[in-house]
């Protein structure tokens, strides 16, 4: 039997005197605690939402690597990348590669009855994997057929368009003493609020560039890789380099490469997020030691007690470690509860809006990784106890016939 817990047990669930000046403090500890770990909780599942939801927007449009033929700045011309089987065999060695998806790009020119537009035409395949790009649709639908386009909101705002509208691509970029014209008619539109792609990005068959270009099937403007896990993105880029940049003479660029800034504003988000943590952390232990010391106060004549009837330095400290313990799981209960449920309703009705604008969303996005909810949860009963270690040896210094009189 653990005679410490079972006394520690007894103290916990003793009706507490009127008079005892613990009882407000202690559920001001509580509240406390509760308080800085839904705080932690909270923040940590708006980060990894809000880095989640604007990472898969921008791979969406660039996906994870690219590579692409090193172009001669000096050249009006472009020279497409031969798919060739050697090529795409040293692509495909690497494990950690999910799919890669050949991409044509072209810049063409819209033209409406009011108005006009330079716009950019991403060029794809049928079997292209639009996975995550599919949640940004918000009219229509993908790709149906070399004719089809998909515009964004920006864009068909400008325009004046709405789906199944006819729309003319001027390409002026074929051949200098003639301008090539193509019907498109629009068969999606999505939104992402990321003004950098929405303002003159759209998706046509590539198939249709193809010929616009009049290039073979296997000539590309580029290749996209998606990885398995994005944390393999340098070791795989890096791996690429060897054995595509170095031998191939292509070119490869990771998407934290070709938009720094965003990543870069990404990276500051955990800084804030980390500091937050820090600061809950140091609240919730200086609330737990503040508690540990007033109860201990409170119990001297207790402490003196158990001590002459022949109980040791540790035996009472590991007392108090079990009560405070108590207050700790308390607080972490209500403090889950408490995010939880907040997050929940967030999630599900999307109280709180941001300005898309800013913020590339139009509310606070909510990821649940339980397995880092875990990991505070415990990080944070661990702090706890160090810290509660400390003032307990304020116990090895009372004696017990002091104790035992102090009033």
């Amino acid at each position: 039997m653990n005679v410490e817990y079972f006394i520690s047990k007894r103290l916990v669930s003793a009706k507490e005197n009127k008079n005892v000046f613990s009882r407000p403090i202690i559920r001001i500890t509580i509240s406390a605690i509760a308080l800085s770990v839904a705080v932690m909780i909270i923040s940590l599942s708006v980060l990894d939402g809000f880095k989640s939801e604007v990472m898969n927007k921008v791979i969406s449009f660039g996906s994870h690597i690219q590579i692409e033929n090193y172009q001669d700045t000096e050249s009006d011309s472009f020279t497409p990348l031969v798919l060739t089987e050697p090529f795409l065999q040293s692509i495909y060695q690497n494990k950690e590669i999910k799919s890669v998806q050949p991409i044509i790009y072209d810049f063409g020119l819209v033209k409406t009855k009011d108005d006009f537009l330079g716009i950019n035409l991403k060029g794809v395949s049928y079997n292209y994997d639009w996975n995550l790009f599919s949640q940004q649709i918000t009219e229509g639908e993908l790709l149906n057929s070399d004719s089809s386009i998909v515009i964004s909101e920006s864009i068909a705002n400008k325009l004046k368009l709405h789906l199944s509208d006819k729309i003319n691509i001027y390409f002026p970029s074929l051949k200098k003493d003639r301008i090539n014209v193509r019907p498109f008619y629009v068969c999606g539109i999505y939104n992402t609020s990321m003004g950098e792609f929405d303002n003159s990005l759209t998706f046509v068959s590539s198939s249709t560039l193809q010929k616009l270009k009049k290039w073979n099937e296997n000539e590309v403007s580029m290749v996209e890789i998606t990885l398995h896990d994005f944390d393999d993105l340098d070791v795989v880029s890096s791996d690429l380099s060897t054995s595509v940049e170095d031998y191939y003479s292509k070119k490869v660029s990771s998407i934290t490469y070709l938009y720094p800034q965003i990543f870069d504003w990404l990276s500051l988000q955990d800084i804030n997020v980390r500091v937050i943590i820090i600061l809950m952390l140091l609240v919730a232990g200086v609330n737990v030691v503040s508690s540990l010391l007033i109860l201990i106060l409170e119990k001297t004549k207790f402490i003196g007690i158990i001590k002459s009837l022949g109980a040791t330095n540790w035996m009472v400290r590991k007392i108090f470690l079990y009560n405070s313990m108590y207050l700790v799981s308390k607080g972490l209960f209500w403090g889950n509860l408490l995010a939880f449920t907040l997050l929940f309703l967030q999630y599900q009705f999307q109280i709180i809006s941001l300005d898309e604008t800013t913020y590339y969303m139009k509310s606070i996005p909510i990821s649940f990784n339980l397995h880092s909810f875990f990991f505070l949860n415990l990080g944070t009963l661990i702090l706890s106890f160090l810290m509660m270690i400390i003032p307990t040896l304020v116990i090895t210094k009372i004696s017990a016939v002091k104790a035992i009189r102090f009033q």
